[in-house]
């Protein structure tokens, strides 16, 4: 029996508690820093499997940490598990069916996501206690990873600079590695204050707050054709000063995402959009208020680690679909039109380097894309993953969770976060992950050569993109 086959089997022993644990998760469907039932569920899953837990590490109340071992090289998994607003939806139906209207759902799978991660950190422990394998086994339970960023605080905090190797995984549409970077990402509350006014009888008296913000937006849009094409700008108002067209509005609230392929061109594009913002709080006589809450790094794949991750996808398998996974796929892929489903597809086109007609035809993918590695290239979205892989070698993986051309983000996706395809290719990500600790605690070259990458990558540095005085908190 070869390690593939070890590993899928100590998989399988813990299958019914890894789904067990993506059912509750699902249930619970808590957003970013609420995740308490959720980080509870998975931390005392992991603490039954012998792991011992730190528990509220960088004063994140629903972060933790868990530990097996104590010696040989460190091997980590990350860990996510909350919640998007407003995509509650029933699980299984291929019509937008809200379980509760406008509450959370897990519209991106991180229910999956933590309960695969465990199955890994699970798994390879039981194979290390088997075989005397010395090692050490980590698994971070990263709250608030679409707004917040976790990791980001871990990373700050030095959590990963013992670890040797972290491998993590998301739930998605197609099954491939992750060899291109994504895009360094800060979110930025701009809030300008005036002085309210009645709007007919004496406007001249007031100060509008709103004007100031919508002047920043049409600033914003004329600066998009002098940034560079990566870059992204959009924004959320937070505050439109009331409801009352008859009164200046003395009040307005702005919530800008800045992003660009790396870090320092985020920062620059950063400083054009505050003086943007100063622009319009001179023009309109208000005051302005800049609060950076929360910023991403760009993802820095190490190749080492990503090629080794590959191979052990391909010793796994793709996740094994039956008729019924592919019908209720197809269900769910007719509630799209064909434009809708390509377009779904041009990131995952990207991030695979293969033509649409690759997955002519295919609801569920069923293979698995060729390696890939372009890190010069940035996927358009952001994740703090790539905080932490700018201070330890990192890789990561995709798995099918749903349908090849259903879009993220959507109810479509809670509706498949609860479902056997689900379920399947979770575990599959599960194993994949177990096998390449496996091969870097056996092959210690490996992580050696990841170390070094690395460290030509970025000079053994790493700038935090949330300024030191900002804690991890609920952005309202």
């Amino acid at each position: 029996m070869n390690e593939a086959q070890r590993i899928t089997e100590w998989v399988e022993q813990k299958k019914e508690s890894a789904i067990a644990l993506a059912r509750a998760v699902w249930g619970f469907a808590e957003p970013n820093w609420r995740e308490t039932q959720s980080a509870a569920a998975i931390s005392a899953a992991l603490e039954a499997e012998g792991f011992a837990l730190e528990r509220r590490p960088c004063g994140m109340e629903t972060a933790f940490v868990a530990t097996w071992g104590g010696e040989g090289p460190v091997i980590a998994f990350l860990g996510e598990y909350d919640a998007l607003p407003a995509l509650s939806q029933q699980a299984g139906r291929a019509e937008k069916a809200p379980l509760c209207e406008g509450a959370p759902g897990h519209g991106c799978g991180h229910n999956l996501l933590g309960a695969g991660s465990f199955a890994a950190a699970v798994a390879l422990k039981d194979y290390c206690r088997e075989t005397g394998l010395r090692a050490t086994v980590k698994y971070f339970g990263c709250p608030a990873e679409e707004d917040g960023g976790g990791k980001v605080f871990f990373a700050r905090a030095g959590y990963f600079d013992k670890v040797d190797a972290v491998f993590a995984w998301h739930p998605g549409p197609a099954n491939y590695v992750s060899g291109q970077g994504c895009l360094a990402v800060t979110g930025v509350l701009y809030s300008f204050k005036g002085r309210t006014a009645h709007a007919a009888g004496a406007p001249f008296a007031g100060r509008s707050a709103l004007d100031a913000a919508e002047l920043m937006n049409v600033g914003c849009n004329y600066l998009r054709e002098h940034i560079i094409p990566e870059a992204r700008l959009h924004y959320a108002y937070r505050d439109v000063g009331g409801t009352a067209p008859n009164v200046v509005q003395e009040s307005a609230c702005v919530h800008y995402y800045i992003r660009a392929p790396r870090v320092a061109q985020m920062l620059d594009i950063k400083r054009r959009v505050d003086d943007v913002a100063r622009g319009a709080a001179l023009m309109t006589g208000t005051a302005l208020t800049i609060r950076e809450v929360d910023g991403f790094s760009d993802y820095v794949p190490n190749r080492a680690l990503s090629e080794l991750l590959w191979q052990c996808m391909r010793e796994v398998g793709a996740p094994a679909w039956d008729e019924a996974d592919r019908a209720l796929a197809a269900q769910f892929a007719a509630t799209l039109s064909a434009g809708e489903r390509a377009d779904n597809l041009a990131s995952t086109l990207s991030a695979t380097d293969l033509p649409l007609s690759h997955y002519a035809g295919k609801d569920l993918d069923d293979g698995i894309a060729p390696f890939f590695y372009d890190p010069k290239t940035a996927e358009p979205g952001s994740t703090d993953v790539g905080d932490v892989s700018w201070c330890v070698p990192t890789a990561q993986i995709n798995t099918a969770t749903y349908p090849s051309k259903a879009p993220g983000h959507s109810w479509q996706m809670t509706s498949h976060g609860n479902t056997e395809i689900a379920h399947k290719a979770m575990l599959t990500a599960g194993k994949a992950l177990a096998l390449a600790g496996i091969k870097i605690l056996e092959n210690p070259e490996l992580a050696e050569a990841a170390k070094k990458e690395l460290h030509d990558e970025t000079n053994g540095v790493y700038e935090c993109p949330i300024p030191k005085e900002i804690g991890p908190r609920l952005n309202e």
